[in-house]
């Protein structure tokens, strides 16, 4: 039987990830027909789409290169990626 680990009841109310949760167990107790789709956390169960396989060895392909090598983006990121 699944337990819940004490040290998880120990974070700070403001963790990013309790803090979802907490939210999404206040709605599901107020909308129980409500279908929810999670996309808060990810699912790390599952392989990496081939698409984002294809982009990252794109981008890693154009940062070995000399002529299209970027180096750190800027602050705000690139514009082309907006």
């Amino acid at each position: 039987m699944a337990r819940i680990n004490d040290n998880y009841l120990k974070l700070p109310g403001n963790y990013l990830f309790s803090e979802i949760a907490k939210r999404v167990a206040a709605y599901r107790e107020e909308n129980p027909q409500a279908d929810i789709i999670s996309l808060g956390i990810g699912d790390v169960t599952r392989p990496l789409p081939e698409a984002s396989i294809a982009a990252m060895h794109e981008a890693v392909d154009e940062m070995g290169r000399a002529e299209s090598f970027r180096g750190y983006g800027p602050e705000q990121g690139y514009p082309f990626l907006r």
